[in-house]
């Protein structure tokens, strides 16, 4: 069934007749004009996805029509029709935007193959118009900078993963820390690499229309649902979708977004038929999953299917030996982008760059360079040039001022202390060892080690 609005513009009432009959058996739903006055006005209403324009009408030709007259926009098909068999009018018309022609008299069989190469023409424009907007990237997608053993063990494990036959990969770390270029390590380094990578952030879209993008929706699904649109999954299909901030999906879209992982199968919004597509798919988020899973804000069963292959990309301040490369490559990028021949940084301001805590991760250290690379013209970028993020120095002293006293006057052991510390930052982060780490800005494996030698039970 074709599902289109379809206008018939023709003088003559038995050819607007048969064209009706015919719609309706095809599933369109059919309208008609005799003379260019109405075909207007039908356009104005209706706005149909199918026109089949007569040249010869009372008050007008067809041609003056689609030349001067009615607006289609670029998702509307005008099909020029002409009883003289003149080559030169029907060229004419496609110029002016016709996309096919008909000669009178013609037979259904004709039309049914217009028909074919419409619905044709409008899958590939839909998966154009998906994949310019899922997939628009900077120009450093592919790079990801592995130099310190966290980062390398990392890498070394989404490689091999991609070359399995892993169908999904959870990736967990703060924001700005890369999971994006991740993922698209993942993607270039699997069997998939010449097929679609399709990206969507799950945070940007609201309920119904982040369904609307992963599943497609039929036409009539909703009130804007004009025409059915293929969703991301079956745009990608033989490849790989990108799932970002996918502890922002809601409960609803959680249960189809598992059936999905689960069967391969599922059906647009609106719809009654399975559809099934082979995609490889890769979830991330900054979110403490763990706890939004306590919180009953994430399923569980979608949260251990996605966990089976989980990655967790430390933040930039456990991973400091990666920072002097970044440094690198990004000068690189941004020279090359502002026309300009900085060579590096000085020892000095390296040295700062390596110890300052990067709270905005990789994307800050991004950002700051990409703003001294446009501001400075020297050889070596030097401290004063990266403005970074100030501590409250009079807050933390007063705090450690406060905490050294009682420690002194009660006369606490450090090993109590220490204890006591770890134990209270396990019970702010829910018993996510993760969280709790990064509240004590120390690594996991450091808390694990620690949490052992004081012998403190987690959950």
């Amino acid at each position: 069934m074709l599902n289109f609005k379809v206008l018939v513009v023709d003088d003559e009432k038995l050819i607007r007749w048969s064209f009706e009959k015919y719609l309706m058996k095809k599933g369109c739903r059919a309208f008609s004009a005799g003379t260019g006055e109405e075909c207007i006005k039908i356009i104005e209403t209706v706005r149909p996805d199918v026109i089949f324009l007569d040249n010869k009408l009372p008050d007008t030709t067809g041609l003056e029509l689609l030349k001067n007259k009615i607006t289609t926009g670029s998702d509307t098909f005008v099909i020029f029709m002409t009883a003289h068999g003149s080559i030169e009018t029907a060229v004419e018309a496609m110029k002016n935007g016709a996309f096919d022609y008909l000669n009178k008299p013609f037979n259904f069989q004709e039309i049914d193959l217009i028909f074919e190469n419409i619905q044709r023409q409008k899958d590939i424009s839909n998966e154009i118009q998906l994949l310019k907007r899922s997939t628009t990237c900077d120009s450093d997608v592919s790079h990801f900078v592995a130099k310190s053993p966290k980062t390398r063990q990392v890498l070394a494990f989404v490689k091999k993963l991609a070359r399995s036959q892993a169908g999904s990969m959870l990736l967990l770390g703060e924001s700005g820390t890369g999971k994006d270029l991740l993922a698209r390590v993942f993607h270039s380094e699997s069997d998939r690499r010449d097929k679609p990578f399709v990206v969507i952030n799950c945070s940007l879209l609201s309920k119904n229309l982040l369904e609307s993008e992963l599943f497609g929706h039929e036409k009539g699904a909703f009130t804007d649902a004009r025409q059915m649109k293929k969703g991301l999954f079956e745009v990608a299909n033989k490849g790989t979708v990108f799932l970002d901030e996918i502890g922002e999906i809601d409960l609803a879209t959680q249960v189809k977004l598992l059936q999905f992982i689960e069967n391969k199968t599922y059906r647009r919004v609106g719809g009654t038929e399975d559809l099934s597509v082979d995609v490889k798919i890769i979830a991330a988020t900054n979110r403490d999953i763990e706890k939004a899973v306590a919180e009953k804000t994430f399923r569980e069963d979608l949260y251990y299917r996605l966990k089976i292959f989980q990655v967790d990309l430390p933040p930039l301040r456990e991973r400091p030996e990666d920072i002097p490369a970044i440094i690198d490559y990004y000068l690189q990028v941004f020279n090359k982008q502002f026309g300009k021949k900085i060579k590096g940084v000085t020892p000095k301001a390296m040295k700062i760059l390596n110890t300052y805590s990067w709270p905005g991760n990789v994307r800050e250290l991004k950002n700051i360079l990409e703003r001294a690379v446009i501001l400075e013209d020297t050889p070596y970028l030097d401290v004063d040039c990266f403005p970074l993020r100030p501590l409250n120095k009079n807050a933390s002293s007063t705090t450690v001022e406060r905490i050294a006293s009682i420690v002194v006057e009660n006369q606490i052991p450090f090993n109590t202390l220490e204890k006591e510390v770890i134990s209270a930052a396990l019970e702010a982060a829910g018993k996510n060892k993760t969280a709790a780490a990064r509240l004590l800005s120390i690594s996991r494996d450091v808390l694990r080690s620690k949490i052992n030698r004081h012998k403190i039970t987690v959950g």
